[in-house]
Parts: C-alpha cells; sequence; structure tokens
C-alpha cells in the first residue's frame, strides 16, 4: 500500500510542469513606448498563465535601443533568465548609429507582434487629412516636424518613405526622434510638432478619447476599428509593419535556449496574450527557431537597403 501512495505521489510530481525561471526582461526604451508595452504584455502573461512566478522588467533607454542592447550582451552572458525585446526599430538604429553590438551578439528566440504605423495629428491641428500633410511637406519639408522614435527605426524609415512616394527628397525631412512614446506623445499633444507617426497601438488610446486625429495608416488595406484611410488610398504607394521580437541572453545552451522557446511559445499560445493583442491591436506574428532567423536576417538586409536609399546610412 505504501509503495503504491509513494509512487503515486511521485507521478503527480512529474506531471506538474517545473516552473520556469524567475525572468528579468530589459525594454531598450523609456516607459510609454511599443517595446515597453510589450515587456510589460510578456511580464503579465508570463505570470498569470503560471510559466513563470516572478518577472521584473527594467527599462534601459537610448540609443533607438542599442545602449540596452549593449548593456544586455555585456552584462548578460550565460544567463538564462534575462531575455531583452526589440525588434524593427532596433534593427534600423543598429545600422545608423554604427553600434558595436548587433543582434549577433544576443540570442534570437522569437518574433511575436507586428504592428502598422499610423500619422497623427492632436485634434486642434488645422490639418484635417493625410493629402493636407503631404502638400506642406511637398511645399516646404523642412517645415513640417516629425514626431517619432529612435532615429533609423521604423517611425523614421516611414517618414523617409512618405517623402519619397510623395516627390520629396527623404534627406531634407525634419524628424524629430525620442526616446520613448511617452515623450513623443507629449510633443505631439502640446502641438509642439506638425504630426507624430509611431505603432497604432501607441496612439490608439488618445485617438478613441478624441484627443488625437489618425490621418492615416501604412497598413495595405484599412484597419477594422479605425477611422482613417491607407496612405496607398492617400496615393503614397507605402505599406510597412512594424515587428517586435524577444532575445535571450548570448552564451546560454542549446537547451537553455529551447527551455526558454518553450516558455515563449506557450506565452503567445495563451489567453492572456491573445487578449492582450486583440486589446491593443497587435498582429500575432509568432515566428521562432532557424525560420525566425532566416527572416531577421533577410530583414536585416532589407533595412539596410531602405536606409540606404533614403538616405540615412551610406
Amino acid at each position: 500500500m505504501k509503495q503504491t501512495f509513494f509512487a503515486g505521489l511521485i507521478a503527480a510530481a512529474l506531471a506538474v510542469p517545473a516552473m520556469a525561471e524567475d525572468y528579468t526582461i530589459i525594454a531598450p526604451a523609456a516607459p510609454g513606448g511599443g517595446w515597453d508595452q510589450t515587456a510589460r504584455t510578456m511580464q503579465e502573461a508570463l505570470q498569470a498563465e503560471g510559466i513563470s512566478e516572478s518577472v521584473q522588467v527594467q527599462n534601459v533607454p537610448g540609443a533607438g535601443g542599442t545602449v540596452g542592447l549593449a548593456q544586455f550582451a555585456a552584462n548578460a552572458q550565460g544567463q538564462p533568465d534575462q531575455l531583452i525585446v526589440g525588434g524593427y526599430v532596433m534593427v534600423g538604429a543598429i545600422l545608423t548609429n554604427k553600434s558595436p553590438v548587433s543582434l549577433a551578439d544576443v540570442t534570437p528566440i522569437a518574433r511575436l507582434t507586428g504592428e502598422y504605423e499610423a500619422i497623427v495629428v492632436p485634434v486642434a491641428s488645422e490639418i484635417q487629412d493625410i493629402g493636407q500633410l503631404v502638400e506642406m511637406l511637398k511645399a516646404d519639408p523642412g517645415a513640417v516636424s516629425w514626431a517619432g522614435g529612435s532615429a533609423g527605426g521604423a517611425d523614421h524609415i516611414a517618414v523617409g518613405l512618405i517623402a519619397k512616394a510623395a516627390g520629396v527628397d527623404p534627406t531634407k525631412i525634419n524628424y524629430i526622434a525620442f526616446s520613448g512614446g511617452g515623450e513623443a506623445l507629449a510633443a505631439i499633444l502640446g502641438s509642439q510638432v506638425t504630426a507624430g507617426i509611431s505603432s497604432l497601438g501607441e496612439f490608439k488610446a488618445q485617438a478613441d478619447a478624441g484627443t488625437l486625429r489618425i490621418l492615416a495608416v501604412s497598413s495595405g488595406e484599412r484597419i477594422e476599428g479605425v477611422d482613417a484611410p491607407t496612405l496607398k488610398e492617400a496615393g503614397l504607394d507605402v505599406e510597412m509593419q512594424n515587428w517586435r521580437m524577444v532575445a535571450a541572453a548570448p552564451g546560454i545552451t542549446d537547451d537553455q535556449k529551447a527551455a526558454i522557446t518553450a516558455d515563449i511559445e506557450r506565452m503567445v499560445q495563451s489567453p492572456t496574450w491573445q487578449d492582450a493583442l486583440a486589446a491593443r491591436g497587435w498582429a500575432d506574428t509568432y515566428l521562432s527557431g532557424a525560420d525566425f532567423q532566416t527572416q531577421l536576417d533577410q530583414d536585416i538586409a532589407a533595412t539596410q537597403a531602405v536606409l540606404q536609399d533614403i538616405g540615412l546610412v551610406e
């Protein structure tokens, strides 16, 4: 009887999945922006779903994420409990800042989300539609100031592509880079700039509240629930999607990488994560393993070509 009892206890214990690492996630930007939102949504999902008992988020802003990336690569070596979020913005910032540290110096785990860009103005602005903004840009590119994320990131690239599509020299644009979405939003709402550009999710709450007007989005088709045309509808041949990813520390073992990947896969399949995607308007673009590495390499090459085309890198 005792043997049967203890055998049952052992079997029950083995049936319960072991708690994963108590992760620390680096958000390489100031609070309020897309990377911060991604890291804190991960924190919520990992804890709520019982994947990790404790998850901490640390903000390390600066230079399009390259400050946080460099710190992470140097300090997290071989530590499987350390993660960092990044994405399209970081790829561009690495190139434009000529960063000595790149995504090759960490361990990419998965692409998580995708989101389209939105061009906005305060509701008090005289600019009523994207056509008016483009006409102002054509008349005097330097007089139109754009608030967005870090230099060379998705926002900056999008403005360059808009200018090029409108027949304006992309090197003449007046782009003002902010290290976090909160700072950029304050500048937009305070009418310190002509317009703002960022991922749709960063503006959605203010647009819903009636403090911002969305002039256009960078999707191929209109987005459900968003009362704004696409750039293509406005005659600008521009379509682009910002994406975000998670990476682990350099120097971890294959088994540690596999365990982290399994935790992230459980997270993205969870109701908590899927509900958050729906609430924030993020697309589920999950991709991991060799397929993600291949896509990442292609995106890095394509981003370099775009940055060269609009004059942001040589």
